[in-house]
């Protein structure tokens, strides 16, 4: 009986794992070549991976950095090994490229691609993903000197409503209730 219910705690684990390695694989194969060109020129056209390019560089100094900190008589041997190494992963940077081409192939049409691809080569487009972060940054700025003009306002004319009438005498607002202050 034990044996039994060992053995089907192995097949669940097994068909989990089974399901987690092969799932992505029959989602990439609903991709076709054109959706892929098309995402990789929207890609491309948008800059949308450019960012990545530091990753493995980024990783590599930080592991330098931490071995070096633990064998700091071993920095040249180190440096040269870790920077090998890395050299060899760089290759698998164009792993990250088709996955990010699938994420936009099957959330995108291939029309949809092309009319990014259409846009962002523009001039319009080019001058969008130029200064749009600089657009961006100054109106979240805009937004924030106007907030806090509004909350000054809202505060200003809410505090004098309130004095005028709680001096005045006049009765509050039907429906508010009142609470005497404490003596």
């Amino acid at each position: 009986m034990i044996n039994l219910a060992g053995l089907g705690r192995t097949m669940a684990a097994t068909a989990i794992i089974l399901s987690a390695v092969m799932v992505p694989t029959l989602r990439a194969q609903d991709v076709t070549d054109e959706q892929l060109k098309a995402a990789r020129g929207a890609i491309e056209a948008i800059a949308a991976t450019n960012g990545f390019d530091n990753i493995l560089p980024s990783l590599a100094e930080r592991l330098k950095t931490t071995l070096i900190q633990s064998s700091p008589n071993y920095e040249d041997l180190i440096t040269k090994t870790v920077d090998a190494k890395a050299l060899e992963l760089a290759a698998r940077r164009a792993d990250l490229e088709r996955e990010a081409a699938t994420i936009y192939a099957k959330t995108f049409t291939v029309d949809q691609l092309n009319a990014i691809t259409a846009f962002y080569t523009s001039d319009a487009g080019k001058k969008l993903l130029n200064d749009g972060p600089i657009a961006s940054r100054e109106m979240v700025k805009a937004a924030d000197i106007w907030a806090s003009g509004i909350s000054r306002d809202l505060n200003a004319a809410a505090t004098k409503e309130l004095n005028a009438t709680l001096t005045a005498g006049q009765q509050p607002i039907e429906g508010a209730t009142t609470t005497p202050p404490a003596q």
